[in-house]
């Protein structure tokens, strides 16, 4: 079964760093296109970054200068390093593979003094 498992959440102070790892299961990784989403409480769920198979990117104009999608073809894993952390970067953080429409479980990323 395909899935995406994704891991790093938690709580972190404004200022800080958080980097969110997803691992692909099965053959949903190789060749496709990754992407980070968030969805804040009582808001819809907004696309952050992509990432294609060469490694092309693009951000969220929210996050750019502060976020950095990367993936390890080698271990069929991206990842989302978050830096400069604000209070409304607070969300659950899902995993997503476009070929497919797979969705991580999703990951609570908590931002506050």
């Amino acid at each position: 079964q395909v899935q995406l498992v994704e891991s790093g959440g938690g709580f972190v102070q404004p200022g800080g760093s958080l980097r969110l790892s997803c691992a692909a299961s099965g053959s949903i990784f190789s060749g496709n296109v990754m992407g980070w989403y968030r969805q804040a409480p009582g808001k819809e769920r907004e696309l952050v970054a992509t990432i294609t198979t060469i490694g092309s990117t693009n951000y969220a104009d929210s996050v750019k200068g502060r976020f950095t999608i990367s993936r390890d073809n080698a271990k069929n894993t991206v990842y989302l390093q978050m830096n400069s952390l604000k209070p409304e970067d607070t969300a659950v953080y899902y995993c997503y593979a476009f070929l497919g429409k797979v969705w991580g479980q999703g990951t609570l990323v908590t931002v506050s003094s």
